[in-house]
């Protein structure tokens, strides 16, 4: 075994004092991720002034006509239910999305009326016209509801075919010759 070179004679070596152990450094906490969800509103008290509230909703080429009742929660979609209506867990989720937001969810009966387009359309469309129909309700749910986006006309509208082409942007095989 070699002993460590120093300056210092071995006598003087012996003496000196062994190296002090730093003390273990505390780790930071860590940070929970960030979650992407829109701020709730706070519970109101919801007087109602009316018996029903009217709204209309639209996305692609579907149009809701939405009437919101205080109630026990139950949503009717073409005087079906809306479990039966919209078939999808994820459509009946995109629906309730404004009641949840707000912290309303049970506290009103919705009927809407809903044509054109398909399943993911008319739920978009309900979805937008509750939002619509809760701002009557209560005026205060704008903040809440708009930072969510639920307020804004979803304008993506599938785009037209053109002539000469086989589509909106496919085009026929490019041929030389």
């Amino acid at each position: 075994m070699t002993e460590p070179k120093t300056d210092l004679p071995k006598t003087e070596l012996s003496k000196a004092e062994p190296p002090k152990a730093e003390p273990p450094k505390a780790e930071p906490p860590k940070a929970e991720p960030l979650k992407a969800e829109p701020p709730k509103a706070e519970p109101v008290k919801l007087v109602l002034s009316k018996d029903k509230y009217y709204a209309t909703g639209k996305r692609k080429s579907s149009i809701a006509r939405v009437w919101l009742r205080a109630g026990t929660g139950e949503v009717t979609v073409n005087t079906r239910k809306a479990a039966d209506f919209f078939c999808r867990p994820t459509l009946l989720m995109l629906m309730n999305e404004p009641f949840e937001l707000t912290q309303v969810l049970g506290r009103f009966d919705v009927t809407a009326s809903v044509a054109g387009g398909g399943l993911a359309g008319q739920a978009g469309a309900v979805r937008h016209g509750i939002s619509k129909a809760l701002l009557e309700v209560n005026p205060q749910f704008r903040g809440v509801l708009k930072k969510a986006g639920m307020l804004t006309r979803d304008s993506r509208v599938k785009e037209r075919k053109k002539y000469g082409q086989p589509g909106a942007r496919k085009r026929f095989q490019f041929s030389k010759r």
